[in-house]
C-alpha cells in the first residue's frame, strides 16, 4: 500500500505564503518512481478541485484559479511533491490533498506498477481576510 503523508498547512492571513510537501512512501516495497503527482483541493460543501500536476518529466499543469501564485515541484529522488503557495486569498481556503499515479515499485523481483492511484489524508489550509 502506497502511502502519502502531506505537511506544511495551516492558518494564514490574506496575501501570505505557504509550502506543502507531500513524500510517498510504500510498505515493506521500495518506490522506483511515480509517473504523475499532484495537489487538488476541497472546500466544505464543494468538490475536490484540481490545483495543480507535475509527470516525473517536470511538466506541470496549474489550475487557472492559480496561475501566478502557486508553483508546483518535485524531487524525484526523494518521492516528494511541493506546493508554494504565495498571494494567498480567502478563497483558497481547502482541505489540500497530494495525489500519485503510476507509482512503480519493486517486490525484490520485478519492478510493478499501481493499478490505481493514492492518496494522502489531506492539509488543512486556512486563510483569513
Amino acid at each position: 500500500q502506497v502511502r502519502l503523508v502531506e505537511s506544511g498547512g495551516g492558518l494564514v492571513q490574506a496575501g501570505g505564503s505557504l509550502r506543502l510537501s507531500c513524500t510517498a512512501s510504500i510498505t515493506s516495497r521500495i518506490i522506483g518512481t511515480i509517473d504523475a503527482m499532484g495537489w487538488y483541493r476541497q472546500a466544505p460543501g464543494k468538490q475536490r478541485e484540481l490545483v495543480a500536476t507535475i509527470s516525473i518529466g517536470g511538466i506541470t499543469n496549474h489550475a487557472d484559479s492559480v496561475k501566478g501564485r502557486f508553483t508546483i515541484s518535485r524531487d524525484n529522488a526523494k518521492n516528494t511533491v511541493y506546493l508554494e503557495m504565495n498571494s494567498l486569498k480567502p478563497e483558497d481556503t481547502a482541505r489540500y490533498y497530494c495525489n500519485a499515479d503510476g507509482v512503480k515499485y519493486t517486490n525484490g523481483f520485478d519492478l510493478r506498477t499501481s493499478t490505481s492511484g493514492f492518496w494522502g489524508q489531506g492539509t488543512q489550509v486556512t486563510v483569513s481576510s
